[in-house]
C-alpha cells in the first residue's frame, strides 16, 4: 500500500532563495521523512544579509506549515546563529503554531553529543560572517582553534563548489589540535564526501545539513541510525 512520500514525518525547510543545496537534507534523510522547501530572499552572503533573511519569516513559515508539517526548520547556519534561535523559533511558532528549530541549534547539539569543545571550522563564508559565528560559538562554550574554507560572497557560488574541493580543504586542517571539525554552511554540497573527510580527519566531523537531519529526527522521535553520512547519523555519539 502506498503511504505517501512523507508518511513518517514532514518537515518544512525555510531555505535561502539563492541556495543550491536544499536537496542535501532529503538525500541524507531516511525513507518516509520528507523535507518540503519554502524559500526566503537571500542573494548575497554577508552579515547584513543574514539578518535580513528573516525579515518576513512569518509569511514563509506559514507557507511551509500549509503542507501539513510536524516541524519547521530555518536551514541557514549563519543566519540562525546571528539572529538567534530563540528569536526565530518564537516568531515562527507564534505565526504557525508548529514547533520550530534552526540549523545553529542542530550544530550545537551535534557537537556537544560528539564531545567537541576545541574545534576546527571550515566554511563558505566571508570574513565578517566567520568572525561573528566564531564569537557566538565561543559564547556557547566552544574554542575555535582554526578556521579555513572557501569564502563566497553569494549562495550561487557556495552551491557550485564541487564536493571534492571540500575534501581537499579539509585535508589542510588535519594537523590542527582539535576535538573535531565543524563544516558550517547549509548551502554547500558536502554529503558525498562526509565519510571520507571523517576518515581522513580521524575525529568527529559535524556538517550543517548532516546535523540538521540528525537533530530533526531526534525532535520527531525517529530513531533511525544508518551509514553513509558520517558517524553522527550512524548513532556513534549518542548514549547507549
Amino acid at each position: 500500500m502506498y503511504l505517501g512520500y512523507g508518511w513518517r514525518a514532514k518537515i518544512a525547510q525555510l531555505y535561502p532563495s539563492g541556495g543550491q543545496c536544499d536537496f542535501e537534507v532529503q538525500r541524507m534523510a531516511p525513507e518516509g521523512v520528507q523535507f518540503v522547501t519554502t524559500r526566503l530572499t537571500f542573494t548575497r552572503s554577508g552579515l547584513e544579509d543574514d539578518h535580513k533573511l528573516v525579515d518576513d519569516i512569518e509569511v514563509h513559515a506559514q507557507l511551509g506549515a500549509d503542507a501539513g508539517v510536524q516541524l519547521i526548520l530555518l536551514n541557514c547556519t549563519a543566519a540562525s546563529a546571528v539572529v538567534g534561535p530563540s528569536v526565530i523559533n518564537g516568531r515562527v511558532e507564534k505565526a504557525t503554531g508548529v514547533t520550530s528549530t534552526t540549523t545553529f541549534e542542530a550544530v550545537l547539539a551535534a557537537m556537544r553529543a560528539a564531545g567537541m569543545k576545541r574545534i576546527a571550522m571550515m566554511t563558505a563564508y566571508v570574513d565578517e560572517v566567520n568572525r561573528a559565528e566564531i564569537e557566538i560559538l565561543e559564547r556557547e562554550g566552544f574554542e575555535v582553534v582554526a578556521c579555513g574554507g572557501i569564502p563566497c560572497t553569494n549562495p550561487l557560488d557556495q552551491g557550485a563548489i564541487p564536493p571534492e574541493r571540500w575534501y581537499e580543504e579539509a585535508l589542510t586542517l588535519l594537523d590542527v589540535e582539535a576535538d573535531g571539525l565543524l563544516i558550517s554552511c547549509a548551502g554547500i554540497q558536502i554529503s558525498p564526501v562526509l565519510e571520507r573527510i571523517e576518515a581522513a580527519f580521524g575525529r568527529p566531523v559535524i556538517a550543517s545539513n548532516q546535523a540538521v537531519v540528525w537533530h530533526c529526527l531526534r525532535m520527531l522521535g525517529i530513531g533511525d541510525r544508518y551509514p553513509g553520512y558520517g558517524k553522527l547519523l550512524e548513532g556513534a555519539f549518542e548514549p547507549a
